[in-house]
Order: structure tokens, then C-alpha cells, then sequence
């Protein structure tokens, strides 16, 4: 038994939905194919696929063994290459979870870049606020923003989040800017819906002392950019993070409020499991990200202290 050329067989069928279609793929007869998968699933124990007279689906150990079988053939492909071209270009597939806000208005564009360096280089881009199971689900890291990475997993910071408090000048005008956190409760709250208490903003002052202001939230939301533009509409004060705001600062649709109170600040973070192989393609990814982001992340130049000119 040909185990590697079982496994192409497998992914094809996988990719193609039917045998005729890996049969085809490969330039071979359907028996072949057919013959490969039997062998395949008698040396693994189990059964791949739940086979209809009309369809082929994946069982729950086929869709498993697909990803690592993806990954094992990938990595072979980029030994090859490491092996055989002087030059080291990078090429394979990169399958990433990405935060869907962070992603698209950050990430997007690092990844642009990235693929004009090395354009062998087939992206596969989750955007989702949904936390992958990365071994199951094939990826080969995540982005993930948090304040302590979970520790079954390496992780490398990539930058800085934090958040800001803000509002328009027109809900300012009309209602006045909170004097201190505990006057939050009598104003119009922005919040964001999927935190376990949105009904409290846990700030921290100067001394790093906990301060937990309370609301009553005047619009919820699970889409920091839905909260944004509510609060450029004058909808109320929101507490969001900058990466989001910074142009909306710069250009003075959103005014910084309470800006000697913090909260706890989180990092976007590269992570993948302990247990799997890092190869050449994705340490030259992330190292890329850190690159990028290094030093005072430019979203963050408008909350810094303006220089105050002597002359």
C-alpha cells in the first residue's frame, strides 16, 4: 500500500465531492480510486466517508484525518522545495482564523503585502469573532486578540490593543461629557454585546486601581463597527478599541473622553498549538506581522500626547 498516494487520493475526493472526480483529477480509472480509499480506510480502522447511492460525505474522523492529511502532504511539498531550489521561495497554502474587524481593516492589508513578497504563497482566511478549534478545523494559527493567551498553545504578541471611550461632538453638545466613570449611568451607552457583563465598564486609574462603572446600556451590539457608527451619529459614548477610531479621532468625528481611566490592555496575538510543526511559510508570516507592528502601532498616534510648541 502506497500511503502517500492513498492520501492524495483521498484529499482529491474530498476536494472534487465524488470519485469520478479525484478519477479524473489523477488520470486513472474510478476502480483505482475506489480501491485506494478502501485501502486507506482498512489501514486507519475507521470509515471516511458515509457513502450514498448519490453522495459522498465525510465522517466525523474523515473531516478530522482530511486536515492533518492536508497538512502532512503540504509539508512534505515544502521539504521538497526547502530541499531542491536554491532559493528558498516560499510556496503551499496558509489557512488562518482572523478577527473579523482587526482582520479586515489590518490584516487584510499586511496580508496584500505579504502575497506581493512571495506569491506562491495560496491563502485560506477565516474572518470570524468565533474562537476556531485550530488542530480540528486545519488552520495553521490564528489571530487572536486577548489578555492572557490560552496555554495550550504558543504564542507570539503582535501589538498592542487598547481601548478608548469616545463620543461626537453633537452627543457631547447636547448631553455634556461625563465629569468621571460613575456619572456613565446617566448617559446613552454604546456597548458591546458579546462580553460577559456589558452592563459594566471595569476601568483602571492611574494608580491601577479598579473603578466599575455601571451603565444602562442604550444600544447593544455584536459589531464594534455597528458601534462606532452609532456613536458618529451621536447615538451616545461607546467604549471601543482604537484600531477601530483612529480616523474618526483624527478627523474629530469621535472626541476621547476620560482618557485618564484605562482598561486592561489586550494584545493581538499569533497563536498555534504546542503539538504541531512549524513550517517555513508560517514563521515567515508572523514574523512579517511583528515586523509590521512593531513600536507604537499607528492607530494608536492619536491617542499619544500632543507636543505642546514653545514658540
Amino acid at each position: 500500500m502506497d500511503r502517500f498516494e492513498n492520501m492524495q487520493s483521498f484529499i482529491r475526493v474530498v476536494e472534487t465531492g465524488s470519485i469520478s472526480g479525484a478519477a479524473d483529477r489523477f488520470g486513472v480509472a474510478k476502480s483505482a480510486v475506489s480501491r485506494r480509499l478502501k485501502e486507506l480506510e482498512a489501514h486507519l480502522g475507521v470509515e471516511l466517508f458515509h457513502r450514498t447511492t448519490r453522495r459522498m460525505n465525510l465522517t466525523d474522523s474523515g473531516r478530522a484525518f482530511y486536515h492533518q492529511a492536508v497538512r502532512i502532504l503540504d509539508d512534505l511539498m515544502e521539504a521538497e522545495l526547502a530541499t531542491s531550489q536554491a532559493h528558498g521561495e516560499l510556496q503551499g497554502s496558509l489557512k488562518i482564523a482572523l478577527p473579523l474587524s482587526f482582520g479586515l481593516l489590518h490584516l487584510g492589508p499586511a496580508i496584500s503585502d505579504f502575497l506581493q513578497a512571495h506569491p506562491q504563497i495560496e491563502f485560506d482566511l477565516d474572518f470570524n469573532d468565533r474562537e476556531v478549534d485550530l488542530m480540528q478545523e486545519g488552520f495553521d494559527l490564528a489571530i487572536r486578540i486577548a489578555s492572557l493567551p490560552d496555554s495550550s498553545f504558543i504564542a507570539r504578541r503582535l501589538a498592542p490593543i487598547q481601548t478608548v471611550m469616545c463620543a461626537s461632538p453633537a452627543y457631547l453638545k447636547r448631553r455634556g461629557a461625563p465629569a468621571s466613570p460613575t456619572e456613565l449611568i446617566d448617559h446613552q451607552c454604546l456597548v458591546y454585546s458579546l462580553i460577559r457583563d456589558f452592563e459594566t465598564w471595569n476601568l483602571y486609574d492611574s494608580k491601577n486601581t479598579l473603578l466599575a462603572a455601571k451603565l444602562r446600556p442604550y444600544l447593544k451590539s455584536s459589531n464594534g463597527e455597528f458601534l462606532r457608527d452609532a456613536a458618529i451619529d451621536g447615538l451616545g459614548i461607546v467604549l471601543i478599541p482604537s484600531f477601530l477610531v483612529y480616523k474618526e479621532i483624527e478627523r474629530g468625528d469621535l472626541i476621547p473622553l476620560l482618557t485618564e481611566y484605562k482598561q486592561r490592555q489586550l494584545a493581538a496575538y499569533a497563536v498555534y498549538p504546542q503539538t504541531r510543526h512549524l513550517s517555513q511559510r508560517v514563521r515567515a508570516f508572523v514574523d512579517f506581522l511583528i515586523q509590521r507592528f512593531e513600536g507604537t502601532p499607528y492607530w494608536d498616534v492619536c491617542l499619544q500626547p500632543k507636543a505642546i510648541d514653545a514658540k
